[in-house]
């Protein structure tokens, strides 16, 4: 069985619109939802950024059953670790036990905001860590003061705690952060159907564990139309993250995607209003292992449209094959 997610894609959509558009999702159906937390959008067409712990905070509020959860949330450099415990603790709270805390190792294009350069990526895994285990031990209760590595926590104590602490997801790429994943997340985070990925998770600890993957989709009555805006608004995605997680400014991402065709996009995402498609899209996540998939419908102004197929037609389609 395979749950079938929803993206608030805060890159490509208001704060207002993208409350509006998680009520449309828990109404048609979906499974769960999961939420970018960027500052940045990747390519200026996209054309949004807004504070995604604001839009979480109000959907909580807007819906009463579907799960929420940041994909993913970095708690490196823009925010500190003890400010992300505070802030999961709250979501948990105001969602009423609905919230999952997703972290990664994050992106230049999201951090460099608040100077201090980027570390490489060794040194990124090691901060993770560390912030990490002061995530924990501030959910847990504890009173901490630390000085670490690269972090300093100087008595702080959550005040508003929940009943039972947020699960603590890890984004992974490659065998460094299955390792860490495996060892200290309750659930791992993926956005390519790697089996090699999970399998790595499994031999660090992760054995029996959830794993949620993400999946673009570009959802249209015609197909040509939804190409075209998918290359508009996500030819970035083929990059990898090894590349998306340097490149500091949405310039950046242009001038690297320069040479991506529609062709490229259109044989890597599915695009157009025929719902088989989009079954053989999640196809490889399931047969990877992943038992969540959720889903980008690319384009902001196009969610509910998608939403509507979506509660007719893709979700009973892929409930028949995957449920």
């Amino acid at each position: 069985m395979v749950q079938i997610g929803y993206t608030m894609m805060t890159e490509q959509a208001g704060p207002r619109d993208l409350v509006d558009h998680l009520v449309r999702a828990e109404d048609a159906g979906f499974d769960f939802s999961v939420t970018s937390d960027h500052y940045f959008p990747w390519l200026r067409s996209q054309g949004h950024a807004p504070y995604a712990w604001s839009v979480l905070g109000a959907a909580a509020q807007a819906t009463s059953r579907i799960p929420l959860m940041t994909y993913v949330t970095c708690p490196l450099i823009r925010y500190h670790p003890a400010v992300v415990a505070q802030k999961a603790a709250t979501m948990q709270l105001l969602s009423e036990g609905r919230f999952r805390l997703g972290l990664g190792a994050g992106e230049n294009l999201n951090e460099h905001v608040v100077g201090g350069g980027w570390p490489p990526v060794d040194v990124r895994h090691e901060m993770l860590e560390e912030a990490m285990e002061i995530i924990r031990a501030l959910l847990d209760g504890g009173h901490v003061t630390r000085h670490g590595t690269h972090y300093d926590v100087e008595s702080a104590r959550l005040w508003d705690l929940p009943d039972q602490a947020p699960p603590i997801g890890l984004a992974v790429s490659g065998e460094q952060s299955c390792e860490l994943a495996g060892r200290l997340a309750d659930l791992v985070i993926a956005t390519e159907p790697k089996k090699g990925l999970l399998e790595a998770f499994d031999r660090h600890g992760g054995s029996g564990k959830p794993r949620v993957g993400q999946l673009p989709v570009c959802y249209d009555t015609d197909r040509d139309t939804a190409i075209r805006r998918a290359h508009d608004q996500f030819r970035w995605f083929g990059l990898g993250w090894k590349v998306n997680a340097e490149l500091p400014h949405p310039d950046s991402f242009e001038s690297a995607t320069q040479f991506v065709t529609t062709d490229d996009v259109a044989s890597a995402i599915p695009c157009g209003p025929d719902p088989e498609a989009f079954v053989e899209a999640v196809r490889p996540y399931a047969e990877a292992g992943f038992g969540e998939v959720a889903l980008v419908q690319i384009g902001g102004d196009t969610q509910p449209e998608f939403l509507d197929w979506s509660a007719k037609t893709l979700l009973p389609a892929l409930r028949e094959e995957f449920g």
